[in-house]
């Protein structure tokens, strides 16, 4: 699903009271930037998809939990990141965004 807009446009929504109509992994990227990782956490966990390991792996790095998210990494068919988080982030949105 594309969306219209940009990654920009996606970030300058996190200051919003609602999140944007996307679908449930740029919400998951959503509440993560907002400092909701909890909340992203569920969501990942309910998209039983690549995607949503990819997130999931995403979420667990940030947590610190290395071990845990090699094992999503893996099953989304993502090597394991070592840039910074930010740049992860940065990059699963745009791709998300792209679709």
């Amino acid at each position: 699903m594309m969306y219209a807009m940009t990654l920009d446009e996606f970030r300058a929504t996190q200051s919003a009271d609602r999140p944007p109509e996307v679908g449930l992994p740029l919400l998951a990227l959503w509440h993560d930037a907002r400092g909701e990782w909890d909340k992203a956490h569920s969501i990942a966990q309910d998209i039983a998809d690549r995607t949503g390991a990819w997130i999931h792996a995403y979420l667990h790095r940030k947590e610190g939990d290395l071990g845990n998210a090699q094992y999503w990494y893996r099953l989304a068919q993502q090597p394991t990141a070592t840039d910074s988080l930010e740049q992860e982030w940065a990059r699963i949105a745009a791709t998300l965004l792209e679709e």
